[in-house]
């Protein structure tokens, strides 16, 4: 029970970067009250129900960095999913119009021959790639990692940002990928049930409109920060694509992953390796694009539709399920020349407001960035209520 001394710390979003946040104060003997402005807690981590559980983005962990150790040692992560042994898995690379098995000769030799190469963070990568590799070697790296930064542009990012990711995704080291049965909704619901545990005061449906007089970890997406605390510098750039998630008929010509080196899509099974995504004798995938310059989201969706012909041959005839969303500014953080994580909008906002999010001043990618962010606010948070203890005793 909480008293006098007791820190007391209160978090605005209920995504997965708030509960991070929640359970790590509550963790350090701090009382927690998280408030959520929607009935439901998990932010973007949240799923469709069953039978077709399908996620707003990302469905993978990379378990290479402190985001993975901190769920894994309180077991948040759950079971791990594989791709069955002795089935044909299809990998390939759409190329020129064509799925391909093989990545071109230029982008092998770049990512194994040179992996452990230095890019510059004030050069754009295309430059950077291009006198090195080749001005088409450096537009299929680009695009090839457009699975991360849902930019139609990737070229244009700072060197060292974007190589960091190819080294991450293509030079796999292990461990790397995970694949969580039930994707990210399992594990916001052991976040939650561990969040219930240590005894957070969970508020749903509660819209917070101003500050409270307490430190405050603001968890919630930019422009909603933005709103909250009075401040039009909380902005940054992120990615902007078209999504299509798409149960079919089972077929074994269909692709468990591909990527997109003409336009920066990317397609992947969420059934392969976790068979509880989907009914029995079906595939569910999910296929994205980024939006160029100028385009509209319908245009998009017709290069989605081809793309996706390419990868799950004949999908309309065999279509079970399908829905389609369109991300814009919500899909982390993207860093220009010049930048990297330490520019993004600071955590420590001053006054004891803390910020947690997946487009703030912490390492990592995507979700990443928010469990990073998350365990850095909490602990200014602690700092804070502590020394707000100490003052008033």
């Amino acid at each position: 029970m909480a008293n006098s001394t007791t820190p007391r710390i209160t978090v605005v979003g209920g995504g997965i970067a708030g509960l991070v946040a929640a359970i790590s104060c509550a963790e350090n003997g701090a009382s927690v009250t998280l408030h959520e402005a929607h009935s439901t807690l998990g932010g973007r981590g949240r799923a469709t129900a069953p039978p077709y559980v399908s996620h707003e983005g990302a469905h993978v962990f990379y378990a290479d960095g402190p985001h993975w150790t901190w769920l894994e040692q309180r077991g948040l992560v759950g079971d791990l999913g594989r791709p069955p042994v002795g089935k044909a898995i299809r990998m390939g690379f759409v190329r020129d119009g064509r799925a391909r098995r093989v990545p071109p000769p230029g982008f092998a030799k770049m990512m194994f021959l040179h992996r452990g190469a230095s890019a510059p963070v004030d050069v754009d990568f295309f430059t950077w790639a291009a006198k090195r590799f080749g001005e088409e070697t450096a537009r299929v790296a680009a695009n090839a990692i457009g699975v991360v930064t849902y930019d139609a542009d990737t070229g244009r990012l700072s060197a060292a940002f974007v190589w960091e990711l190819l080294r991450r995704v293509f030079v796999l080291k292990p461990p790397a990928v995970r694949w969580v049965i039930g994707g990210w909704q399992s594990v916001i619901d052991n976040l939650v049930r561990r969040a219930e545990e240590l005894g957070v005061r969970v508020e749903p449906g509660s819209r917070i409109t101003e500050v409270p007089g307490e430190p405050t970890i603001v968890a919630t997406e930019l422009s909603s920060a933005s709103a909250l605390l009075g401040d039009s510098s909380l902005r940054w750039q992120s990615g902007h694509c078209v999504m299509l998630d798409l149960a079919v008929r089972e077929d074994k010509r269909d692709y468990f992953l591909a990527w997109d080196l003409d336009g920066g899509g990317f397609h992947e099974s969420y059934s392969m390796q976790d068979p509880t995504v989907a009914p029995s004798g079906e595939s569910l995938f999910q296929l994205d694009l980024p939006v160029r310059e100028g385009e509209s989201h319908a245009a998009a969706r017709q290069r989605l539709e081809a793309l996706t012909e390419l990868v799950v041959p004949g999908w309309r005839e065999r279509v079970t399920w399908q829905r389609s969303a369109v991300a814009k500014g919500r899909t982390g953080a993207l860093d220009l020349p010049g930048q990297t994580w330490r520019d993004r909008p600071a955590i420590a906002r001053g006054d004891g407001v803390f910020l947690a999010g997946d487009m703030v001043a912490a390492p990592g990618m995507r979700g990443e960035i928010a469990i990073n962010s998350a365990l850095l606010a909490a602990e200014g948070a602690l700092a804070a209520a502590r020394s707000a203890n100490r003052v008033t005793r």
